[in-house]
């Protein structure tokens, strides 16, 4: 099947945009990614990144940029805020390795995307658009085009909506609420000098408390550290970011335990995320549009599986296209159908763990003796489910899928 020459559009130049723009030119495809910022780039700290996340970067062609500035922790750790007792401890070794075939790492977020955007110029025909917020979106049978607040309208044969938690293509294909969870979350990056020397390990920690809980981890090669702290607010809040206070930050944390307490203490200045979630739908792909990463799949980060779920979306919509023969239609169609129910298993997990993160009188003491004696076996028995994605199986689920949800 010759290749259609129009070019497909993307929504969004974050890292799930261009993680499909680079798995769409690899298909032969051209590209257009419009971004509403001025300029691309990317804002935040530090993530997470799975076995799985490194599965996407190396069907993607970029594994060897992505190791390259990502820090590999030696364990994952969740402690007691109130008392420092070891909740859970897991080995991310070469055991770990093994068993998944692809490490635990933590990465900056401006170091990921720069990754996917390096990559994604090298490989084939990208445009790029800044300063293009989207107004309107429309559709035929055959071409889809998109209006920005200048006037200017594009077209292109397909529209990919990767424009994030407060995604305009959603909002005119779907239209459902966000649901705003009332949890803050602060995050800020400490240079490697300002960080206190009995909590400088090459782990990705968190400590959980009553309503609340603390992460951090290394960043750059150790010579920066993310933290971040998250609170139940006492206020009501609006999805959105903004500058945050440290006075604000102190008034959530009375009881935690002075190691963990120093955390607070450290950045000069800090983000402000009132974070927020939607309910999974069973269908986000509309005729030639198709929805990606958080624009699909808003979540919460208890799982520290955003920016993964949005990398697997990338992969699995480029290999849906690769055996559709690009097919707008039917890849579009297996690519939803392969990614609805894991994306809305990790929404749903991720509510989950933050009531067990958060826990507090008897929960919490349940909490603190769900993973005693556990072995490194057992725990990689219950990840299996979530990193044992790659790019050989990501089209399996569409096989079991039933359709809408009644």
């Amino acid at each position: 099947m010759s290749i259609d020459q129009r070019p497909i559009l993307i929504a969004g130049g974050g890292i799930g945009g261009f993680a499909a723009a680079l798995a769409l030119t690899k298909q032969g495809i051209k590209v257009k990614v419009f971004e509403q910022a001025p300029e691309i780039g990317e804002i935040g700290a530090g993530i997470q990144l799975g076995p799985n996340a490194f599965h996407a970067f190396d069907a993607l062609g970029i594994g060897e940029i992505a190791r390259g500035k990502a820090v590999y922790t030696d364990y994952m750790v969740m402690h007691d805020a109130l008392d420092e007792y070891q909740v859970g401890k897991i080995p991310t070794d070469e055991h770990f390795r093994e068993r998944f075939g692809n490490p635990y790492a933590v990465i900056h977020r401006a170091d990921i995307h720069g990754s996917l955007v390096e990559g994604a110029a090298k490989v084939g025909d990208l445009e790029v658009i800044t300063d293009c917020r989207i107004q309107s979106v429309s559709q035929t049978e055959d071409e889809v085009s998109i209006t920005d607040q200048h006037g200017n309208t594009y077209v292109g044969q397909a529209l990919i909506g990767a424009d994030g938690v407060k995604s305009v293509v959603r909002e005119t294909l779907v239209g459902d609420p966000a649901l705003v969870t009332g949890h803050v979350v602060y995050r800020a990056v400490v240079p490697k000098n300002e960080f206190p020397d009995n909590l400088k390990w090459n782990a990705a920690s968190i400590w959980v408390g009553p309503n609340c809980h603390l992460v951090h981890y290394p960043l750059r090669g150790g010579e920066e550290y993310n933290v971040v702290v998250t609170f139940h607010s006492r206020q009501q809040e609006e999805w959105g970011v903004t500058d945050g206070s440290k006075e604000e930050v102190l008034s959530y944390f009375e009881g935690i335990c002075p190691k963990a307490r120093q955390l607070i203490e450290l950045p000069k200045c800090w983000k402000r995320w009132a974070t927020a979630d939607r309910e999974p739908i069973s269908q986000w792909t509309f005729g030639r549009i198709t929805l990606l990463g958080d624009a699909a799949h808003p979540t919460t980060q208890y799982m520290a599986q955003g920016a993964c779920m949005a990398l697997e979306d990338a992969v699995t919509l480029g290999e849906a296209l690769r055996v559709c023969n690009n097919d707008i239609h039917q890849a579009f169609d297996l690519y939803q159908k392969s990614r609805i129910s894991r994306t809305a298993r990790i929404v749903l997990s991720s509510r989950e763990m933050g009531k067990l993160y958060h826990a507090h009188g008897v929960q919490r003491l349940i909490r603190n003796d769900l993973w005693r004696g556990r072995s490194a076996e057992r725990f990689y028995d219950a990840m299996e489910w979530l990193y044992g994605w790659k790019v050989e199986n990501c089209l399996v689920a569409a096989q079991h899928f039933q359709g809408k949800v009644a």
